[in-house]
């Protein structure tokens, strides 16, 4: 059995990759966008933390957040998130017999993807990754198109112009790194 080693720095900043444990096909996350940001707010509520950006797609999400200072529990997080949503929906996805085995639904991949993000350079090329990634998946052609993605505040912010990315060879090969 594999060990897996977390780092876990009070008060960082994390970049996250959370997947469906059933891909192919599946539009989950999208068809319960609702139902997957009441999760998201219900749990901020106990166990607050910054969504600095994300981007919600049909089977898998990204997302960086800010975590309080002295705080570095993130996994609780994901796994209340993760609980939250899967009660809330209803039942009927294929449960293999190690999560039967476990009481567990079929709907998420147990684990997840976390990176500490290291410096501002860094912070950049995951909100870049973020905001791009339903056009490296093929989903939009162009960024502003995709309705679930934290691109929009960023441009309202001042932060992107509405165009970002669009017919930009150099953002769109360093998103693809």
């Amino acid at each position: 059995m594999r060990t897996y080693k977390r780092v876990k720095i009070e008060g960082a900043c994390y970049f996250f990759t959370v997947v469906l444990a059933q891909r192919q096909g599946n539009h989950l996350l999208v068809e319960h966008i609702d139902t997957l940001r009441e999760s998201f707010r219900h749990i901020q509520k106990n166990h607050p933390f910054v969504m600095n950006a994300v981007v919600i797609l049909p089977d898998h999400l990204h997302c960086i957040w800010q975590l309080p200072k002295g705080d570095s529990n993130f996994s609780s997080r994901w796994r209340l998130i993760k609980s939250y949503f899967s009660k809330s929906i209803k039942t009927g996805e294929y449960v293999s017999k190690s999560r039967q085995g476990k009481n567990e639904r079929g709907i998420w991949q147990r684990r997840f993807w976390e990176h500490v993000i290291r410096d501002e350079e860094d912070y950049t090329r995951h909100v870049e990754y973020i905001h791009y990634n339903p056009v490296k998946h093929g989903y939009v052609d162009n960024v502003k198109d995709w309705k679930y993605s934290s691109f929009h505040h960023w441009v309202a912010r001042g932060i992107y112009p509405i165009d970002w990315a669009t017919n930009n060879r150099n953002v769109i090969d360093a998103c693809l790194e």
